[in-house]
């Protein structure tokens, strides 16, 4: 269902109003194949919510009242119209004890890079045992390595540890994260690529199963005649 054109006036409950004006259930069958959490989703396409995020504009005290919704579209729409520049630590940290959904944290860990939070946020989000809070600190660390071309390499390799220490958390969404974190570093440029490469090795030998999993996987990617030759290895 396509968004009308609304005002930037909006408030935070007329658009709530304006979101389940939009739903369309038939959407929620696709963001189950994909393994997104439905409890709480109307059924409104991310397009549509970047959409509408861009016609209400950025409100930093609204988003934080549409993100006490319980409503799956609400939050997201909360996230995409933060005020970045405006956004604490304290505060994103606060948002990471109610994720519950792998979409929503990782949505949550762009804005919180273009926040500039990286990496100071990373360690205190990966040191948290709840799993979606770790989950975004691997996150932060798998979108900065990709969007934040001019940090210095050494800001990436000096969050290497972090993948060693909790590359045996075996929950879904904190492997896969982990992994991510891995490859994309690894991916960067060649200085990251080797050093990537030696963690991703170590890992593979190891005796845990998941950091083993981990290992063997960013192996394979690493060592990929494609990324070798992007990189000019």
């Amino acid at each position: 269902m396509g968004v009308e054109k609304t005002s930037a006036a909006l408030d935070a409950g007329q658009i709530e109003d304006r979101l389940r004006a939009m739903a369309d259930p038939a959407i929620i069958a696709g963001m189950v194949r994909v393994g997104i959490a439905t409890d709480d989703a109307i059924g409104i396409s991310n397009p549509d919510l970047r959409t509408l995020a861009k016609t209400v504009g950025r409100d930093h005290a609204r988003a934080f009242t549409l993100w006490k919704s319980p409503l799956r579209e609400a939050k997201l729409l909360a996230l995409m119209t933060l005020e970045t520049d405006r956004l604490t630590q304290d505060e994103a940290f606060a948002l990471a004890g109610d994720f519950a959904s792998w979409e929503i944290v990782d949505e949550a860990a762009d804005r919180f890079v273009a926040a500039g939070l990286f990496p100071e946020l990373v360690a205190r989000l990966a040191e948290d045992d709840r799993e979606f809070v770790r989950r975004a600190g691997f996150a932060m660390i798998a979108g900065a390595a990709v969007h934040l071309k001019t940090c210095p390499d050494q800001a990436f390799i000096a969050v290497l540890p972090l993948i060693v220490a909790h590359a045996g958390d075996g929950r879904n969404f904190v492997k896969k994260a982990v992994n991510w974190a891995l490859r994309n570093i690894g991916k960067r440029n060649r200085a990251c690529h080797g050093e990537a490469l030696t963690v991703a090795e170590a890992l593979a030998a190891s005796s845990d199963p998941t950091a083993r999993w981990i290992g063997r996987d960013a192996v394979r990617f690493l060592t990929s005649d494609r990324l070798i030759a992007r990189l000019k290895l």
